[in-house]
């Protein structure tokens, strides 16, 4: 097997974004994509220099030289797609949530280890080479007990209630979404950086915009201009703006964390810290080239990504001598890679190097959790 073909599915930001972290791997050719319609799929062919385009993803699946796809459509879509893809017989790389409940996401657990075929979960945050410097050290023991954990995970794209986008309508994105869409990453960086789970939660979402406005036209109409009223339509919104999750640890660590979609002048930013009994370690996405660590009787530290100055496991995720940065585009062809590796092996392995669908299902389980404890204003197990 020497080129392996992928069809990609759903080509809005971030299925655009898979399709350029593929083509900086050797030996891989996108062959096809499919979008919501022949017209839209066939533009953003064009725009991607992808000649087979289709707006059934069905067709897609018919294809027999495709040897994996990539779901990155809307969530209420990542369940039949991925099912339909590993009834074809392809190896699935699907955007995060898996499904919209965990019911589904069990599902397509058992499904994927009936099947033998590689099954990943685009968790991609993970593979910043700094914070497989972190699991290093934290398995190592450089960091002690772990005592705490605390961050949050930024954004503003819906600061203003005329800001409007697919993931606020729950039949779409979930009955969550701050913490299903952006909570999710940082809960499932922290458990595999720490190697502890999240046992309880006590959640508190909050609805700054409890009525938005939905442009009536594509929002490109409305470039550089006001709405006018009868521009939108108003639309009640019944998801999470922000939340806070305080957290306890099996091992008995505690931990909080915000998620917020309306934080002005954060446009993407994750951040936490670690605290353990020897030192603690600190992480921004937004500076994702340094590593703050906090020690009592000594000078604190920034270490700065560099393959000569990070452990073994970081340097695997370092293509470049220090000083020529690596961002995020670079965490999905880094996943994309050890993804292609498991299916030139034949299978996923004992030990994938990847997130898993049995991940993604963790983190639906996480999350409804969340939502529940919310709702129950108290503190659950999750699962409960």
């Amino acid at each position: 097997m020497n080129e392996l073909k992928v069809g990609v599915i759903g080509i809005g930001f971030i299925g655009a974004a898979h399709v350029e972290a593929l083509r900086r791997i050797p030996g891989i050719e996108v062959t096809a994509i499919a979008h919501s319609s022949d017209q839209k799929a066939k533009a953003k062919g064009q725009e991607l220099g992808v000649d087979r385009t289709f707006g059934d993803y069905r067709r897609l699946l018919e294809i027999k030289e495709i040897h994996a796809v990539h779901v990155c459509t809307p969530n209420h879509l990542h369940y039949p797609q991925t099912r339909d893809a590993l009834a074809a017989g392809k190896h699935v790389l699907c955007e995060k949530p898996l499904a919209v409940t965990v019911k589904e996401a069990r599902d397509l657990v058992k499904r994927a280890d009936a099947s033998g075929l590689v099954t990943a979960v685009h968790f991609n945050i993970r593979f910043y080479p700094l914070l497989s410097h972190i699991r290093a050290m934290i398995a190592g023991g450089e960091l002690g007990e772990i005592y705490a954990v605390h961050g949050s995970y930024l954004q503003d794209w819906l600061f203003y209630d005329t800001d409007y986008n697919w993931r606020l309508e729950p039949e779409y994105s979930g009955e969550s979404r701050a913490i299903a869409d952006i909570g999710s990453h940082w809960m499932d960086l922290i458990e595999f950086l720490t190697g502890e789970r999240i046992a309880e939660v006590c959640a508190d979402f909050a609805t700054v915009h409890k009525i938005r406005k939905k442009p009536l036209k594509p929002v490109e109409t409305f470039a550089g201009k006001l709405l006018k009223p009868e521009d939108y339509k108003e639309i009640p919104i019944g998801t999470e703006d922000f939340a806070t999750v305080m957290l306890r640890f099996k091992k008995g660590a505690r931990g909080v964390f915000s998620v917020s979609q309306i934080s002005a002048g954060r446009k993407n930013r994750l951040y936490f810290e670690i605290d353990g009994s020897k030192r603690s370690v600190a992480w921004d996405s937004e500076l994702p080239s340094q590593l703050w660590i906090g020690r009592r009787d000594g000078p604190n530290e920034l270490l700065l990504r560099d393959p000569s100055l990070v452990h073994a496991e970081s340097r695997e995720l370092i293509d470049f001598p220090g000083g020529h940065n690596e961002g995020f585009p670079d965490t999905s062809k880094q996943l994309f890679k050890r993804f292609y590796a498991a299916v030139r092996a034949g299978g996923p392995g004992e030990k994938p190097g990847y997130p898993s669908f049995g991940d993604g299902l963790r983190e639906l389980e996480l999350c409804e959790t969340i939502l529940q404890s919310n709702k129950r204003r108290t503190w659950l197990p999750v699962g409960a």
